[in-house]
């Protein structure tokens, strides 16, 4: 199997070591290093596990040939676009299961019309992990709100809506929410 890890984690700026030390259990730079050069057989479990580490689906570090991969041009930055050190190369994103989308149909707080907010689903028990994120919740009658969660006591959910002026708004133990994960913005 050829392995994306080293690429992945270049591209997200992380040492061997810092790899290892998000990996649980945690492990060896050696080890990681190992993986990434095939000198190592990289296993299902450790291709989740780095993949986890490294916040990324497993699916992405692995290069597959009918999967497209998209060279870096140019690094930006503050100081504008230089030319990356290493070739690099990036792979679109795709949909895992459990997610949903909202289409953006106009413009409204910080998003646009054509956007795509591509959201994970949560059930209760992962509620806390989407404070102070982009949040849609369903509602009776087939109805969603859509927003910031600034806070949850008991089974309610506070949040507040997009746009100036918006008002906070409470929802009561909601089935499930969906977590923003991804924007993908046409320009």
């Amino acid at each position: 199997m050829i392995t994306a890890i080293r690429e992945v984690r270049r591209a997200k700026g992380l040492t061997l070591e810092e790899v290892a030390a998000r990996c649980v259990p945690a492990t060896t730079a050696q080890t990681i290093g190992r993986l990434e050069m095939g000198t190592r057989t990289v296993s299902v479990g450790w291709l989740n596990r780095i993949a986890a580490a490294l916040g990324v689906d497993s699916a992405d570090l692995v290069r597959l040939p009918e999967r497209p991969e998209i060279p870096v041009a140019a690094m930006l930055d503050n100081a504008g676009a230089q030319a990356p050190r290493r070739p690099a190369a990036m792979v679109p994103p795709h949909a895992e299961p459990g997610m949903v989308a909202v289409a953006v149909a106009a413009g409204i707080g910080d998003y646009r019309a054509g956007d795509e907010i591509w959201c994970r689903t949560l059930a209760p028990e992962g509620f806390a992990g989407a404070l102070n994120r982009d949040v849609l919740v369903p509602r009776p009658a087939g109805r969603f709100l859509f927003g910031r969660l600034i806070g949850r006591e008991g089974d309610r959910l506070h949040l507040l809506p997009l746009g100036a002026g918006a008002r906070q708004q409470v929802v009561a133990d909601p089935a499930w929410i969906a977590e923003a994960i991804r924007l993908v913005r046409p320009l």
